[in-house]
């Protein structure tokens, strides 16, 4: 099913709706056509058409109170009728795809050119035997057999590119299915409520169809399209559908329509369910995506002809993701966003190999079908550190090796005709020429070669597994990780703002205090003393007013503690009143949900919740309850021991406050105020009105809530302290109850100098007299603030933004933080990396955070820090052994060249070189298990360079041994061994064991060299827990074996003779060499190296987004799937060329500039800036394309 195309999906249901249509009363096209109204059109056409809700209820065979009867038949009829909820995800790209996506890599390309020109000369023979005389160093060696032998080398270049290839193709494909993986884990775990045969249950959201009764509360994301049946208060956004980001009021009569993919921002209710999937408005505009996606890309791939110089194939990663230069970023920026966002997206569409539908191109459509809508497409502010200093470091790298190979080349050209045709004085004659050619071709392939050695492409792949496999593991401790990059950014976090409530706390709630009639309880009072009069109306105002979704459910298991669902706090409450040996859902049935009056729902604005019923004598009361200093304040009476209202004057409230509300706080208690309110039958009071009615209550009682602090969240923030992060306590409680958590939970310990602050007074010294946040006034609090209490949404918005803006602290602050309601959404969305509760939290927090907490517990984000952290190490690992095997292949390469006309290494030795330091390395040295020592440090932060002085120090350590073992061995190496020289051998003449002596002696010391990779802070044990890691020891030995078999079996294709047993022996003796070498090395302190440079440091925060354009608006996966493309930078030099070119050919026609502008995003890859065309040597980046502004308002907000 899941392959079919969505417009195959949407026929197929068209043709079943017209021959089922009989069976319901109403038909999917009906249906479709009456959830296209709004408002009043819609309410209109109901009447006509169907009379009222309970009419199409009727028809649809459902019952508004016990929902569907549940049976398989029926679900099953309803699906083929109205269809599944589910919209079919995009087909994965097929191996081939992704081989030919792997194929358009610019270096090998230009090996296989280079290759195939070589395999094409071997092949030709000129006529006549003349071209003896031709070229000097070709005399002699050169006997018949060898003259065959010629093809050789091109073919077994092509063949170690389709190995190269094939590695990097299925990279991608495995990660394609795990990220596949993660997303149906995604989808499995979302479950909406629904009633069947009067049953409330939880099921799947893809089990949805059409006329099952839904209940809908603050938080949820809508799974499908209804009509809202009964409900209080609710208001929607959404803005994910049409862009208006104003708060939608439903009601039954005024607009009952309720549209799949919105967010409830307030309320609960019920709806049934009128379209699903495919045919739901969020379907609908999948399905207008789905087709309209393979138009764009005929249109692609036809620009992509017109415009290239390069001839990159439109479907190329790198060409994409990075699609849209900067040169037009810059241009664009003001009037032209447009043209270029949309070529970028067009492209994005292409790519997408892993979300599973795209929802680019309608940029206000960011809401998504609930079940799709987890695909990660959130707008990052920035790019990530770590792939922001990747780019800068590989940047670099690539320059130098296209600077080196060019050299290389031009040396040896120049050489070889100096020395052919001016010393020795050779005519140049026509018969030679392809003799000629071929010795120019040879020299190319060197010049390659050195670029292939001297381009990490194995960077990109090492972060790639590094975060996959982080991820992979992470999911054993507790976190669901949504986005890759946000794993990482985890070990560079210096501060956590962290809710109370679940997180630090167990989140069961239970009353242990309580104020009743004139009495401070210290425990749970009996039942019989308490007048009966205030028993009744405190056990009504608890029933009542509360979610009836909230119940106690009996244990799952003997001596278990009863299962709290729903609201926890309330919990609490229902919980008291099971404690006073009463009975609530009496009170329930008596006094269902659909008699109830008026509802004002809970919002993080009133604070409080209100419930009105009508009273059997016509008049109304009015229940209570909320945080007790914002109650109270309304209260103007109290029950007094008897039963009997008295008189509660201001000054009662604060001796209340101090001698009853401040000490249960002190306790860490939450204190919940309970309290009501009658009002008379006439006149009826105006509702609307809340501030005449949320007044002159009368307090029934004050219960003081304890919810403990988790058992393991101590030593958790204990670690974290000691890790260099600063834990921050972000709550809605009363600020004495956060100060009591806190102090037990040690973020703050007595004595030090810290500030707990109440969101008012927060807001008093951030803003100026006019009311506006100024940054220098945050800076004076947030440095000592550890407790904000009694915070708004927008308050932690501020903090977070706050500290994320400040430049107070040498380091750029890297905040994570965490959330589970839905007004936590703008803070996880401006936060480093936002955390929600997987239990907890609602869908919208969800959807606005990077990692999810599937057990809540803060424990698990100091495990996040260690995997992050541990990310960050396996780079550097990587990259210490990476830049060692560069620096000393190229220097290799180069001067060999310069000195003998011939690289000591070979091409196909090189890729073999390149294939064990890039793709085997990365995997063995990025999957590094994490230990505890790594939370002994500080965060690297974000200026700290990728490459640290000690590991410069390793680097350039390492590569003068190599190279002076190298170079002794090319030198003097035939003496000592007794053989022959291997040094300016003619073109096509055998292998010498001198070379192939070299070329194994390279490899042995670059796999004792993996080996001290493994440890990047200067430690001494280098072999500390390799046994932990089964991969770095299986491919270690695995090279070594198939390293011994290039060498004795390899012949001509690897360029290797066989090697005697002692020739092994100094070979694998030299290559231990380089443990003993670690251990000098590792004694000379990195202090006294002064001299040595860091690199792959980032320094200002705007230059982080290179490639910014739209990598990480579509998925996890393009992060890193741009910088394994990431080799195309080196070819920087072309394409700048291209765009200057470009850029003055449009200028000089006058052609639309917009056209060009658009055609020029989807061709070149490289981000340039129109900087570069007055000074191509400086790289500057730019900002312009990354900023959210490029997104309408809407999208930006919501996505």
């Amino acid at each position: 099913m899941g392959d079919m195309t969505n417009s195959d999906f949407y026929s197929k249901n068209q043709r079943n709706e017209s021959s089922h249509g009989g069976e319901f009363g109403c038909t999917l096209e009906e249906l479709r056509s009456l959830m296209e109204l709004r408002g009043t059109e819609a309410v209109v056409k109901i009447k006509e058409t169907y009379g009222d809700t309970e009419a199409i209820c009727r028809r649809l065979k459902t019952s508004p109170v016990e929902g569907l009867p549940g049976t398989a038949s029926d679900l099953e009829k309803r699906k083929q009728i109205f269809g599944q909820n589910f919209i079919p995800p995009k087909k994965p790209k097929t191996f081939l795809q992704l081989v030919w996506e792997a194929l358009q890599d610019v270096t090998l390309i230009i090996l296989e050119i280079a290759a195939i020109i070589s395999l094409g000369l071997s092949f030709y023979h000129p006529p006549g035997e003349s071209s003896e005389g031709c070229a000097t160093a070709q005399a002699g060696a050169e006997d018949e057999g060898e003259a065959e032998a010629g093809w050789i080398e091109g073919a077994a270049i092509l063949l170690s590119v389709i190995c190269v290839v094939l590695v990097t193709a299925f990279n991608d494909w495995s990660k394609e299915k795990q990220f596949r993986g993660l997303q149906s884990r995604i989808e499995q775990e979302q479950k909406f409520t629904v009633v069947r045969a009067g049953q409330v249950v939880q099921i799947p959201v893809a089990e949805i169809v059409v006329g099952d009764i839904a209940q809908i509360k603050y938080g949820d994301l809508l799974p499908a399209d209804g009509l809202f049946i009964q409900g209080n208060d609710l208001k929607i956004d959404e803005s994910s559908l049409t862009g208006e980001s104003d708060q939608v009021r439903k009601s039954v009569d005024k607009d009952p329509m309720l549209l799949s993919g919105t967010h409830v921002m307030e309320g609960s209710g019920r709806m049934v369910v009128t379209a699903v999937g495919v045919n739901s408005q969020t379907g609908i505009i999948f399905t207008l995506l789905g087709a309209g996606g393979e138009e764009e890309e005929k249109k692609d791939k036809k620009g992509v002809k017109k415009g290239d110089g390069l001839q990159l194939p439109a479907a190329d990663g790198a060409a994409g993701s990075n699609a849209a230069d900067s040169a037009n970023a810059s241009l664009v920026n003001g009037k032209m966003q447009d043209g270029t966002v949309d070529a970028s997206q067009s492209k994005a569409k292409q790519q997408d190999g892993a979300a599973a539908m795209e929802m680019q191109p309608l940029k206000s459509a960011e809401g998504g079908d609930a079940d799709d809508k987890k695909k990660a497409n959130m707008h990052k502010k920035e790019k990530s550190v770590l792939q922001g200093k990747l780019t800068k470091l590989a940047v670099q790298i690539g320059k130098a090796g296209l600077v080196m190979s060019a050299i290389t080349v031009i040396i040896l050209v120049l050489y070889f005709t100096v020395d052919t045709f001016v010393v020795n004085k050779k005519p140049w004659l026509p018969e030679c020429t392809p003799v000629y050619v071929q010795y120019f071709v040879k020299f190319f392939i060197i010049g390659v070669t050195v670029l292939v050695v001297a381009v990490p492409e194995g960077l990109p792949l090492a972060v790639t597994i590094s975060l996959a496999y982080s991820v992979k593991k992470m999911m054993k401790d507790n976190n669901l990780v949504r986005h890759l990059d946000a794993c990482e950014t985890m070990g560079n976090a210096t501060a956590i703002c962290s809710d109370k409530t679940g997180t630090l706390t167990t989140n069961r709630m239970t009353v242990v205090q309580a104020y009743i009639g004139d009495v401070h309880y210290k425990e749970i009072p009996e039942p019989s003393s308490i007048n009966a009069k205030t028993m009744e109306l405190l056990v009504h105002a608890i029933a009542i007013n509360s979610a009836y979704t909230t119940k106690i459910l009996p244990p799952e298991k003997e001596g278990a503690l009863p299962r709290q669902v729903g609201n926890k706090t309330e919990c609490g409450l229902l919980g008291f009143v099971m404690d006073l040996k009463q009975d609530y859902e009496s009170v329930r049935s008596q006094m269902p949900e659909e008699k109830l009056y008026k509802v004002y729902t809970f919002n993080s604005v009133r604070k409080s919740m209100s419930t009105v019923i009508k009273l059997p004598d016509e008049s109304f009361r009015m229940y209570s309850k909320g945080a007790s200093e914002i109650v109270l304040k309304k209260c103007c009476k109290i029950l007094t021991g008897a039963g009997e209202p008295r008189v509660f004057r201001p000054r009662d409230r604060d001796e209340m406050v101090k001698k009853v509300i401040e000490p249960m706080a002190c306790d860490g208690l939450r204190t919940i105020c309970v309290g009501y309110r009658d009002f008379p039958s006439s006149p009826e009071p105006d509702w609307d009105n809340e501030n005449d009615i949320l007044n002159d209550l009368t307090c029934i009682c004050v219960v003081g809530i304890e919810d403990p602090v988790r058992p393991e969240v101590p030593e958790a923030i204990r670690k974290c302290q000691r890790a260099g992060i600063t834990v921050r306590m972000v709550t809605g409680d009363n600020i004495n109850t956060a100060r009591a958590i806190a102090i037990k939970c040690g973020i703050i310990h007595p004595g030090e100098d810290f500030l707990c602050l109440e969101g008012k007074e927060f807001n008093r010294r951030i803003r100026n007299e006019k009311g506006e946040i100024e940054q220098e006034r945050i800076d004076k609090i947030w440095p000592k603030l550890r407790v904000l209490a009694r915070s708004s949404p927008t308050d932690k918005h501020t903090l977070v933004k706050g500290i994320i803006d400040s430049t107070h602290t040498e380091q750029r602050q890297v905040v994570a933080v965490t959330g589970d309601g839905t007004n936590d959404g703008p803070a996880l969305k401006k936060a480093d990396v936002g955390f929600a509760m997987g239990i907890a939290g609602t869908d919208v927090a969800k959807e606005a955070s990077d990692i999810i907490l599937t057990d809540d517990n803060f424990s698990s984000i100091v495990k996040a820090v260690m995997w992050g952290r541990n990310v960050y190490d396996s780079i550097s690992k990587f990259l210490q052994f990476q830049l060692t095997v560069n620096v000393v292949a190229v220097i290799v390469a180069f001067t060999g060249a310069c000195i003998t006309q011939d690289s000591p290494l070979k091409a196909v030795q090189m890729l073999w070189v390149n294939l064990i330091m890039d793709t085997f390395a990365s995997l063995a040295l990025a999957t590094e298990p994490p230990t505890e020592s790594l939370l002994l440090r500080k965060p690297y932060g974000r200026n700290k360079p990728l490459i640290s002085r000690t590991m410069m120090k390793n680097i350039l350590g390492h590569a003068v041994y190599q190279l002076t073992l190298i170079f002794t061995l090319l030198f003097v190496g035939e003496k000592m061994f007794q053989i022959d020289s291997g040094r300016n051998a003619p073109l096509h003449s055998p292998p010498s064991e001198h070379y192939t002596i070299i070329f194994n002696t390279f490899v042995m010391m670059q796999l004792f060299n993996e080996i001290n990779a493994r440890k990047i802070h200067g430690e001494r044990n280098v072999f500390d827990g390799i046994f932990r890691n089964p991969i770095f020891c299986t491919i270690v030995l695995g090279t070594f074996a198939i390293q011994i078999v290039i060498v004795q079996f390899g012949g001509k294709p690897f360029s290797c003779a066989p090697l005697q047993l002692d020739q092994w022996m100094w070979c694998i003796f030299i290559g231990l060499g380089e443990l003993v070498w670690g251990q000098v090395i590792a004694t000379i302190p990195t202090s006294r190296l002064k001299f040595l440079k860091e690199a792959g440091r980032l320094t200002q925060k705007e230059e982080i987004p290179e490639e910014e354009l739209n990598e990480d608006v579509e998925e996890i996966d393009h992060a890193e799937r741009e910088l394994r493309r990431g080799q195309i930078l080196w070819f920087r030099g072309l394409n700048r060329i291209q765009t200057q070119i470009e850029v003055v050919n449009t200028f000089k026609s006058g052609a639309s500039f917009q056209g060009a502008l658009r055609r020029q995003s989807s061709v070149t890859s490289q981000s340039q800036d129109v900087a570069n065309l007055s000074s191509p040597s400086r790289v500057s980046l730019s900002n312009a394309l990354s900023s959210p502004t490029s997104l309408p308002p809407a999208a930006a907000g919501q996505g």
